[in-house]
């Protein structure tokens, strides 16, 4: 995996564009909000928890590409009532919304429950995001039927998706065991990114949803954290026509084998898709 290659000259002027990136504070999200930055969009949205993290990244925009807009917005994915103040703000502020990527997330951390009851890891890298895709899917719709858009929403994933399941009763326990119990949860709700890119991709074909896997950024030993964006803008800078709807890519651009994701989204995507819009209808208004 090390040493892989993304020629940033292929990223396009991102001129009129409007951008969402959630965890852009730090790691990779911080490293591609900045890049994108170089790019002339219009606007650059970008979330965290972190205030002053935020202002590091705010003063690396302005050093490389001083006209954009960038704005933080706080939201902490693990509480649903941040997630849909953040979404609010930004339906507030933007008539349009070109790129949603779904970055931000937390692995193996210790058992525990969010502030809404849900195992720690799903709440944050899932039932976030799927409130904010859900609050914004009108925006993003929008967009994608103005002349010359390129609406595409962009979910992090994993391959450690392959050894996830959904236990839907457990949803809300803390799912603790004994036997690499952090890892298991964390590729649990990383199945549940990849799915829900795929669900989005079948039910809304105006937007291109697929999803990505950034390489072994997080043990760094892989990979350098500017190669852990390569994935990310890659999927930002190709042809629309290139790309498969719904599709789960491993750097760069290597569309994964089909199989192993059909048993999942046989099993687990629609109802996966069911319960989420169930749990997140109370905050939709």
């Amino acid at each position: 995996m090390s040493g892989i290659k993304f020629d940033k000259s292929t990223i396009p002027d991102l001129a009129g564009r409007v951008l969402l990136v959630t965890g852009g504070t730090g790691g990779i999200g911080a490293e591609i909000v900045v890049e994108l930055a170089k790019h002339n969009p219009d606007r650059i949205f970008f979330t965290g928890r972190n205030v002053e993290a935020a202002e590091k990244t705010i003063e690396r925009i302005r050093a490389v590409a001083p006209n954009v807009l960038a704005t933080f917005v706080v939201c902490d994915l693990a509480s649903l009532a941040t997630v849909r103040d953040a979404a609010d703000r930004i339906l507030a502020e933007s008539p349009r919304l070109d790129l949603f990527l779904a970055n931000a997330g937390i692995m193996a951390k210790p058992a525990g429950l969010s502030a809404d009851g849900y195992e720690v890891h799903f709440a944050t890298n899932h039932m976030g995001h799927a409130l904010l895709s859900k609050k914004l899917l009108p925006l993003l719709e929008r967009t994608a039927d103005l002349p010359g858009s390129d609406v595409r929403v962009i979910y992090t994933t994993s391959l450690g998706w392959r050894n996830g399941t959904l236990d839907f009763p457990g949803l809300k326990t803390t799912q603790e065991s004994a036997i690499l119990g952090r890892w298991v949860r964390y590729a649990n709700s990383k199945l549940a990114n990849m799915l829900y890119a795929r669900e989005l991709a079948r039910r809304h074909p105006k937007l291109l949803s697929f999803s990505v896997h950034p390489g072994a950024v997080e043990t760094g030993l892989m990979i350098l954290p500017e190669e852990g964006t390569f994935n990310h803008l890659w999927a930002i800078s190709a042809p629309r026509g290139n790309i498969r709807q719904g599709g789960f890519y491993e750097p760069v651009g290597v569309l994964s084998s089909d199989d192993a994701v059909m048993a999942k989204e046989k099993k687990f995507a629609e109802k996966l898709w069911e319960y989420t819009e169930d749990e997140l209808e109370k905050w939709m208004h």
